[in-house]
């Protein structure tokens, strides 16, 4: 699997291989000798085929800012006002994290 995850990263990070066409990307999956199966999920881009073959799926995780406690707002210290479109990292963090 190794292999297919270093291929995969590649092609990634090198815009030629992002934009090569299908042949190209065939035979950089021969070349590599990846398993017949996950080479037929990568060409015909088949996320959801490629992450059951590799045993995987996608994991998303996100910070959001917490209330803050009373006892922190009344310290004596003023707050800094903030408009609606900005975030303070001043209180706790709420983690949500999903794998799916």
């Amino acid at each position: 699997m190794s292999n297919v995850i270093d291929l995969l990263e590649k092609m990634g990070q090198d815009p030629q291989m992002r934009d090569a066409s299908s042949n190209d990307v065939a035979q950089a999956l021969d070349s590599a000798q990846i398993d017949p199966r996950v080479r037929e999920a990568i060409l015909a881009k088949d996320q959801r085929l490629l992450e059951a073959l590799l045993g995987s799926s996608n994991v998303f995780c996100g910070l959001l800012p917490g209330k803050q406690d009373e006892e922190e707002e009344d310290d004596g210290e003023e707050m800094p006002s903030r408009e609606d479109s900005e975030i303070s990292l001043r209180g706790p963090l709420r983690v949500v994290a999903s794998a799916g």
